[in-house]
């Protein structure tokens, strides 16, 4: 299968702009939906966002010993959730691009009384502030999509996970379903950019949001970039009808 490196630089949701412009263009979106990012994504999703973490995270098999770079999580959703399972004791690291995201990160761990063991840097997914060989596990969750060079970061994803080391991301999908396919279109496009003008007075962002999805490639595709990137084996999982889907893919 031939792929085209690099598609999705060019494009910003339905626009077309240059890679610099894309990076800019998705730091100012997360610098305006920051602080209203996790109660929008429990309207947008009517909390079943929560589920898919859930199941996500226990893929991950958490434990103590296992080092996690949960990348573009600004927020903790999963740095939280797979804290609670591995135990105090758990090394975790959240890096994201964007500062605003990780200041709400900060205060929601301080707010659960997690003042010690997860770590937060301020870095790019295609270029990772980190030594080769340095992480067991590495995370992105809702966050692949609105990467530039998507290669690049499944590269560097390779580069920092230890020989045995496991990537797991959650992303959204093509939904599988005709009929619901044709109810999730107009969800997308009309009710979710409402939601984002009502709660967060952004629809813009949120209209950029639903378009980055239709963007993202295929499973099918990020499978096969994923062993292009080095790694040995990939698989996934589509979760409520293709809405979403966890990928896998583990370095020998």
């Amino acid at each position: 299968m031939t792929l085209k490196k690099n598609t999705e630089s060019k494009w910003f949701g339905y626009t077309q702009v240059s890679p610099a412009e894309k990076t800019k263009k998705v730091i100012d979106v997360f610098d305006s939906v920051a602080d209203r990012y996790d109660l929008m994504n429990d309207v947008m999703s009517g909390g079943i966002h929560r589920l898919w973490k859930n199941k996500f995270v226990r893929l991950m098999n958490p434990h103590k010993d296992k080092s996690l770079l949960d990348v573009a999580g600004g927020t903790g959703d999963i740095a939280f959730r797979y804290r609670k399972a591995a135990g105090e004791e758990a090394k975790i690291t959240v890096c994201d691009l964007n500062a605003a995201m990780l200041r709400v990160g900060k205060k929601r761990a301080i707010d659960r009384g997690y003042v010690h063991g997860i770590d937060w840097i301020e870095g790019n997914a295609e270029r990772l502030p980190f030594d080769s060989r340095s992480f067991d596990l590495y995370s992105i969750s809702f966050g692949l999509r609105n990467v530039t060079h998507i290669d690049d970061a499944l590269s560097e994803a390779y580069r920092v996970l230890k020989p045995g080391g496991q990537f797991f991301c959650l992303e959204f999908s093509q939904v599988q379903n005709a009929t619901l396919q044709k109810i999730y279109e107009a969800y997308s496009f009309k009710l979710i950019p409402t939601f984002g003008a009502m709660i967060a007075q952004d629809s813009e962002s949120y209209q950029y949001l639903a378009e980055s999805i239709r963007k993202f490639p295929t499973p099918e595709n990020l499978s096969n970039r994923l062993l292009k990137a080095g790694f040995d084996t990939s698989r996934f999982y589509r979760l409520s009808n293709g809405i979403a889907c966890m990928h896998v893919a583990n370095k020998f």
